[in-house]
């Protein structure tokens, strides 16, 4: 069995999906207290740890963790931010700013795993023509790693949703070389909204609790899925929305947006993703972190915690802890666990075959 630490590992997608491939999660790392909770609770035996990435005592302290358990650090994964390098750019790729991002090769570098996997927004792969992107590959080829990165569509690997997220995958060169999880499904197969949710309580006149009960048996295979062998519907809260908020939603048709709002209608929000309303026969749009935008393809009400869990592939028995605002920014935050899932399958094939 491979073992692995996940930095910035938020709530736990990446890693609940390495979890469900077989790998063992020794800990997690983040500044979000509240995502520490959800993480520890969801991931067995795992520390959460609320801890500075760019301190040396950091490192220390997860290299001491792991060797008094009796486990190597096999795999380093995890999604750093990268807002730094749309300031600095790659003259100042060592520029204090990316002290997070530069706190990863220096994990890499010091415990020198088998294989290392970082997530990524799309957009940097072209930030600054594709030198930041180019600079992140070079530094880890001179650690003696065979790397590679590629955009990923999270619904080609089971996810109903249509999130692209860039990711880097390396192995040390002395075991092999990357290689990306070819997709499960073809895009005449997505998985929808519908067949991922439409089995969920409609939390139209009533809006639930955190712990509550199903009210009717799975109607698809990605819901069987889900459910397992859970007996609990947890985080299925509706949202408490003034009636002219609804009003306007109902105004929305399936699949349109602010766009289709007649003059005069909900104009205090005309941006892109504004009054979004998914489509029940297609994956949803990136899940984002806030709950005002986006809403349900068929009630006037924004998506539940556990709805948008569905849609990002969390099993329903993964439990959000915190407030809501909390627990919309973890699920939102999250790299879906079934493409994270496809990745250490990968890996672990690369590594151990």
């Amino acid at each position: 069995m491979l073992h692995a630490i996940d930095l910035f590992c938020g709530a736990g997608g990446l890693s609940r999906g390495f979890m469900d491939a077989g790998v063992d999660i020794i800990l997690g790392v983040d500044n979000d207290k509240a995502a520490l909770k959800t993480f520890e609770k969801n991931h067995g035996n795992a520390i959460g740890m609320n801890a500075d990435l760019s301190k040396q005592e950091t490192f220390d302290k997860i290299q001491e963790i792991a060797e008094s358990s009796g486990r190597s650090i096999d795999l380093v994964i995890g999604g750093p931010p990268c807002q730094g390098f749309s300031l600095t750019g790659p003259r100042n790729f060592d520029d204090p700013r990316n002290k997070l991002y530069l706190a990863v090769f220096a994990m890499v570098k010091q415990y020198k795993p088998k294989g290392f996997l970082i997530e990524n927004v799309p957009g940097m792969a072209t930030l600054y023509e594709g030198q930041i992107k180019e600079e992140i590959l070079k530094r880890f080829r001179s650690m003696g790693y065979n790397v590679e990165c590629k955009i990923l569509t999270a619904a080609d690997y089971g996810v109903p949703q249509m999130r692209k997220r860039l990711v880097f995958m390396g192995i040390r060169e002395d075991i092999g070389f990357p290689a990306f999880p070819k997709a499960k499904v073809d895009e005449e197969h997505y998985v929808t909204c519908r067949e991922a949710i439409d089995d969920l309580p409609p939390r139209t006149e009533e809006l639930g609790q955190e712990q509550d009960e199903y009210i009717m048996e799975p109607r698809s295979d990605y819901q069987k899925m889900m459910r397992k062998d859970c007996t609990i519907l947890w985080n299925h809260v509706a949202t408490d929305h003034k009636q002219f908020v609804k009003d306007t939603i109902a105004l929305v048709p399936e699949g349109g947006n602010w766009k289709d709002l007649p003059k005069g209608v909900g104009e205090s929000r005309t941006f892109h993703e504004a009054w979004t309303r998914y489509h029940g026969d297609k994956p949803s749009r990136t899940i984002d972190t806030g709950h005002r935008n986006h809403f349900h393809y068929q009630y006037n009400r924004v998506p539940t915690i556990r709805e948008n869990a569905r849609l990002q592939s969390f099993p329903d028995d993964f439990v959000f802890l915190g407030t809501r605002t909390q627990q919309n920014r973890q699920v939102g935050n999250a790299v879906p666990p079934l493409l994270g899932k496809a990745l250490a399958e990968k890996m672990i094939s690369i590594i151990e075959g």
